[in-house]
C-alpha cells in the first residue's frame, strides 16, 4: 500500500490535502460530531484519558468510502468538545496486520499508553487470519508496535477480534468478540499479570450459554465493566432476527446486565437490551474519566451498507461518531445522557415557558428552527393522545398515547421516496432532548431512558421545526444554536 515511494501514512496525508476543499464544501459536513477527514469512518477504538487529554481512535479507510483495509485514525481533546486531529496511530504495514488494523481498546499503565487491536490478514485465496496485537506510546501520539500477543484458540474461527482490556485488582482482563467453529457468537475472556502473556479462560457469555439460546453467529466489540455494582457487558451481536420493534437494523448493539464473579470468572445475566433504537448506531465503546464517569462513543452507521446511497460520498467522506454520552444505572437499566461539556457549544438561546399547543394545529415558535441546534422539550401538562415534532420536511418524532408507542421517521437515503421508521414502547412521554447537526440527529427521551440516533439528509435550507398535538399539551421549550467546532 505505497505510492510513489511514499509510506502508507504519507500517502494518506497527501490524499487528505488533495481533497480537503471537497470535504469542506459539503453542506452535510458535521459541525460538532467527529467525522473522518476523508474516506470512511466506523468503530470507535481506544477511548481513553491520558496525560490531560481524551483520546478517541477510530476505524478508518482513508482511500474509499467503503469498507477495506483499516487504519486507526486519531482525535484528541482536553474537554470532550473541542477536538483536533492527531497523527495516524496505526497503519497496516506489518505481516500480522497487513490487511487491516481492526478494532480494539486502550489502557494507561505506569505512564504508558497501551493499544490492543486485531491484526487482520488474508491470503491470496481470501482466507482470514487474526491476531490480537499490542502497541505502546509514551506521549500518546507516536506508537511502537509490539506485534501479536494472542493467537486464535482452538474451537474458534478467524472471526476473533476487538479486544477490550481493563484492570480489576492486581490482574488484567481482556474480553474478545468471537465466533465458534459451530458459528455461534461468544465473548471470551483472557487474564494477564503483565499485559504481554495472556491466559485463555474460555467463554464468558454467548449463544447457547446461560440459557440464552441461539443468539447470533458473531459477537463484536465487547465492553465489560461495572456500574453501580452492576455487571454490564456491552456487545454487538450479528445475526439476530427482528422481534417486533426490536432488532430492526442489520446488526444490533446492546447490553446484558448481571453479576460478575471474578473468582470463578462467570457472568450471570438477564436479557439483551438495545442501547439505541434508531437507524444508525453500532460498536459502542466506553471509558472512565478522571471524574469517575462512564462515557460512551458509538458509530453512527452500520456494517454492510451500500456506500453509493450516502449523499456525502460524492464529497469523499462517510459516517461519524455519536456525541459523547455519560452512562448511568437507573431503575434497573442503563440510561444515556449527553455529557455536560456539550453545553459549552450552546449560543443564541430561545426559550418558551408553559406554552400550550392543542387541537391538532401546527405550531411554530419564533427562533425554534435551524440545521445545527439543540432542542429541549419538557412536558408540564398532558391531555393528549398524540404529540409530534417535525424537523424539516422529512423527519418526524411522534408519541401515540393510545398505543404507548414512540416513533422516529425519516426519508430513506437508500430507497427513493421511501419513508422508514423505528419504534419503541413508551409508557409516558416526559421530555425530549434533540441534538441536530446537519446530517445527524440524536434524540434522548425521558432524561436518557431511550435514545434514537440517525443520519438524516434534508435540503440544508429546510430548517423548520413544527409541533402538532391531538388534544392539548403544555410544555417548556428551549433551543440553542450549536457552535461549529473547528478541527
Amino acid at each position: 500500500m505505497t505510492h510513489d515511494n511514499m509510506t502508507p501514512k504519507e500517502f494518506v496525508y497527501k490524499r487528505i490535502d488533495n481533497y480537503k476543499d471537497m470535504v469542506e464544501s459539503d453542506p452535510y459536513q458535521l459541525h460538532y460530531h467527529l467525522m473522518p477527514p476523508i474516506g470512511l469512518l466506523n468503530d470507535p477504538n481506544g477511548f481513553v484519558y491520558f496525560k490531560g487529554y481524551y483520546h478517541i481512535f477510530y476505524q478508518w479507510n482513508p482511500f474509499e468510502t467503503k469498507h477495506g483495509t483499516k487504519f486507526w485514525g486519531h482525535y484528541i481533546s482536553d474537554d470532550l468538545v473541542h477536538w483536533k486531529h492527531a497523527p495516524i496511530a496505526l497503519a497496516p504495514e506489518d505481516w500480522y496486520d497487513k490487511n487491516g488494523c481492526y478494532s480494539g481498546s486502550a489502557i494507561v499503565y505506569q505512564g504508558t499508553l497501551y493499544l490492543f487491536y486485531t491484526g487482520n490478514v488474508r491470503d491470496d485465496d481470501g482466507n482470514r487470519e487474526s491476531y490480537q496485537c499490542m502497541a505502546v506510546s509514551s506521549d500518546g501520539l507516536h506508537f511502537d508496535k509490539k506485534g501479536p500477543i494472542i493467537h486464535v484458540p482452538e474451537g474458534y474461527t478467524a472471526h476473533f477480534r476487538d479486544p477490550k482490556v481493563f484492570c480489576k485488582g492486581e490482574r488484567w482482563y481482556m474480553v474478545v468478540g468471537a465466533q465458534t467453529k459451530d458459528e455461534k457468537g461468544e465473548v471470551v475472556l483472557f487474564t494477564s499479570t503483565d499485559l504481554e502473556s495472556w491466559d485463555f479462560k474460555g467463554p464468558l457469555a454467548g449463544s447457547d450459554l446461560n440459557g440464552l439460546g441461539d443468539f447470533g453467529y458473531m459477537w463484536e466489540c465487547p465492553d465489560l465493566f461495572e456500574l453501580d455494582h452492576q455487571g454490564i457487558l456491552i456487545v454487538s451481536p450479528q445475526g439476530l432476527g427482528a422481534k417486533g420493534y426490536e432488532f430492526n437494523n442489520i446488526y444490533q448493539s446492546g447490553y446484558f446486565a448481571g453479576k460478575l464473579d471474578y473468582h470463578n470468572l462467570t457472568f450471570e445475566h438477564g436479557d439483551f437490551t438495545e442501547l439505541d433504537r434508531g437507524f444508525d448506531f453500532y460498536a459502542p465503546q466506553t471509558t472512565v474519566d478522571t471524574n469517575g464517569r462512564r462515557i460512551l462513543f458509538g458509530w453512527m452507521g452500520n456494517a454492510e451498507e451500500e456506500a453509493s446511497t450516502h449523499p456525502t460520498t460524492q464529497h469523499k467522506w462517510m459516517h461519524n461518531l455519536t456525541i459523547p454520552r455519560q452512562l448511568d444505572w437507573r431503575n434497573g437499566k442503563l440510561v444515556q445522557h449527553p455529557v455536560t461539556e456539550l453545553r459549552d457549544l450552546r449560543e443564541n438561546e430561545v426559550k418558551y415557558e408553559n406554552v400550550t399547543v392543542s387541537n391538532q394545529r401546527e405550531a411554530k415558535f419564533s427562533g425554534v428552527e435551524g440545521n445545527v441546534f439543540e432542542l429541549c422539550v419538557s412536558i408540564t401538562d398532558w391531555n393528549a393522545t398524540g404529540f409530534t415534532i417535525g424537523i424539516g420536511k422529512n423527519n418526524r418524532m411522534e408519541y401515540d398515547q393510545t398505543t404507548n408507542t414512540f416513533t422516529l421517521e425519516r426519508l430513506s437515503f437508500a430507497e427513493k421516496n421511501k419513508v422508514e421508521s423505528r419504534h419503541c414502547v413508551l409508557q409516558k412521554l416526559e421530555s425530549i432532548q434533540v441534538f441536530k447537526d446537519t446530517s445527524s440527529i440524536e434524540i434522548f427521551i425521558n432524561n436518557g431512558g431511550v435514545v434514537f440516533s440517525a443520519r438524516v439528509f434534508d435540503d440544508p435550507e429546510d430548517i423548520g421545526v413544527i409541533f402538532r398535538v391531538i388534544g392539548s399539551v403544555t410544555m417548556n421549550v428551549r433551543k440553542w444554536d450549536m457552535k461549529k467546532v473547528l478541527l
